[in-house]
């Protein structure tokens, strides 16, 4: 293990002052690599011969295995759980979009306090619990970001991505690019401690894989299959290990770069998933798959190496889940805890060290909107009710509720507890945030905006869409906004504009400030995301838009609401809007 002299020199009485400065154990860096739809079963490791994943399942061998490893059933909030060891209730994460995935911002992250303890901190990849600062990962700890807000993205290959609040092209396919921004974080910061968080975009939709992958199993009959009466989709399957393939590819580059730099027994890597699959396919014979509360909704992989500090070689049997990894990493690194709110998750330091017998059983709670389960060692309460022995029947087959009174009578009164604590108000009222001067560009998607009229979206998915069909002087599109700062604004609209609707005036307002523009060059880019596609979408696909400067109008601090209309329209229609991008002055 490699030694660091940056504290002190600590000298006894009488010591010359040549004496060499007495060498200091460097606290580990950290990093985390999460996975997007990945299923429990999409490992090798875990009894998947559909696919080989032989960089992660490395981490089990030099390091630690969690069998029973529980997350969310959707994204947004087992990232809130991640970043706080706090149920993602209490940071009011709710839902996925349309700024329900925000975390409050009286809630302290991980990032912040490896932050406050000197530590180098970047994310790459998704963020998904807020794009507008300070909800933005810059304002929670990060120092470095590149990736993207949104619950997921429209296209994999040379789309853009986000720089600390900059656009720019990526390169490549996203998840390859995401990987050599994390290896280039680093290689910059290999001489002092790093808190490095790879969150990648993958298997999540669209259904995008480079060739090299796809080809293995274009033609794969796919032996292992879900075991229900739900129907699986092979091609969907056969690319979503094809993703998976290549998310282990990028694990073992970020391995190989730890190794390459001396830095491997330096650093604590964990891999974990953020919900069940997003598909039906093989998942241990689990029960539900992305969304549910069962078993298969979110059980998913978590392996965790510290080589030289941790014995390796572990399956580790007790439950666990996102809520732990924040005490755990603090724990381990010796790093303070920012903030003094209670944690929902344990220090799983003691089960990594292998030197506590005794793990006292516990309960961990699984929520969707209105549907909550509980899990204990044995027990799995579904949110009907229903009691299932997960020791007996993993697949939830058999309700024993009747034949065990008293546990399920338990069980039913700690979720109406936990629903009384947690959910008793999940109304959603805050306004998206602009104008910081630390970070004076607020990006307002259309994902964030209402419409009223006969304006549509581009899918039914509000993440990565934008408003198409606007033909109408009387439709508008709305934010509702709180500016942080008094000052002059630049409004950006990022717009589609064809040839025959060229003069299409646009106004924005605020309060009593507007501004507007005329379109005067068309702009009618093609889709993008159909020849890259493995199966058919559901989300939207994507466009090049282009920016066109609305001009200036001055906002003072307060809530309101900025409106986009149309006030001219010498053609059929008016424009297509991806997202309207407010500019505080100098």
């Amino acid at each position: 293990m490699s030694q660091s002299s940056r504290g002190a020199e600590q000298r006894s009485p009488g010591e010359q002052t040549s004496a060499q400065p007495i060498p200091v154990p460097r606290r580990p860096n950290v990093l985390v690599m999460l996975t997007d739809d990945q299923g429990w079963g999409d490992l090798s490791i875990h009894g998947n011969t559909n696919l080989a994943t032989p960089h992660i399942d490395s981490l089990a061998r030099d390091g630690a295995l969690f069998e029973r490893f529980l997350a969310c059933p959707l994204c947004a909030p087992t990232r809130a759980e991640f970043l706080t060891g706090r149920y993602h209730p209490r940071g009011g994460v709710h839902g996925v979009t349309t700024g329900t995935e925000r975390l409050n911002l009286d809630e302290t992250t991980i990032a912040q306090s490896f932050a406050a303890a000197g530590y180098a901190t970047g994310l790459f990849g998704k963020w998904h619990n807020g794009s507008q600062y300070p909800y933005h990962p810059r304002g929670r700890g990060f120092d470095e970001f590149y990736g993207y807000c949104s619950g997921h993205w429209g296209h994999y290959h040379d789309h853009i991505a986000e720089r600390d609040g900059e656009w720019q092209r990526s390169r490549g396919y996203l998840t390859d690019d995401l990987t050599e921004h994390a290896l280039d974080f680093v290689d910059r910061h290999r001489a002092a401690p790093f808190f490095c968080y790879l969150a990648f975009n993958t298997p999540h939709s669209p259904f995008q894989v480079p060739d090299r992958h796809w080809d293995r199993f274009r033609d794969d009959p796919i032996a292992l299959r879900y075991a229900g009466p739900e129907h699986e989709d092979l091609d969907t399957t056969r690319c979503a290990l094809a993703m998976v393939e290549n998310i282990d590819e990028n694990v073992g580059r970020m391995l190989a770069r730890l190794d390459a730099l001396g830095l491997a027994e330096d650093t604590i890597v964990v891999f974990f998933g953020d919900n069940g699959p997003n598909s039906w396919r093989w998942n241990g014979g689990m029960k539900g798959r992305k969304g549910a509360v069962d078993e298969g909704g979110v059980r998913v992989p978590c392996l965790l190496r510290w080589p030289g500090h941790l014995p390796g070689g572990q399956r580790l049997t007790p439950i666990a889940g996102a809520i732990d990894l924040l005490p755990t990493l603090t724990g381990l690194a010796g790093v303070p805890r920012v903030g003094d709110k209670p944690l929902d998750g344990r220090d799983l330091g003691p089960l990594l060290r292998a030197d506590q017998a005794d793990w006292p059983d516990r309960r961990i709670f699984s929520r969707t909107g209105n549907r909550v389960s509980v899990r204990t060692q044995r027990w799995r309460m579904d949110d009907q009710g229903r009691l299932h022995d997960m020791q007996a029947d993993p697949g939830q087959k058999r309700n024993v509720a009747a034949e065990q009174p008293a546990v399920a009578a338990e069980l039913r009164a700690a979720l109406d507890a936990w629903r009384a604590e947690l959910l008793a108000d999940t109304r959603d009222d805050r306004p998206f945030s602009v104008g910081y001067r630390a970070f004076p560009r607020t990006w307002l998607p259309a994902r964030d905006g209402v419409a009223d009229g006969a304006i549509a979206r581009s899918s039914k998915h509000p993440n990565d869409s934008f408003y198409t069909d606007w033909t109408s002087l009387a439709d508008t599109i709305t934010w509702d906004v709180e500016a942080a700062t008094d000052g002059e604004y630049e409004a950006i609209v990022s717009y589609t504009c064809r040839a025959e609707n060229i003069g299409a005036e646009l106004e924005l307002t605020c309060g009593a400030a507007s501004t507007r523009a005329r379109v005067t060059e068309a702009h009618d880019p093609p889709l993008i995301g159909a020849a890259h596609d493995r199966v058919p979408r559901e989300e939207s696909y994507v466009k090049d838009f282009r920016p066109l400067s609305l001009g200036r109008l001055h906002l003072a601090p307060g809530r309101r609401k900025l409106t986009l209309r149309g006030v001219e329209k010498p053609g059929p229609g008016l424009v297509d809007v991806w997202a309207v991008t407010l500019v505080l002055a100098d």
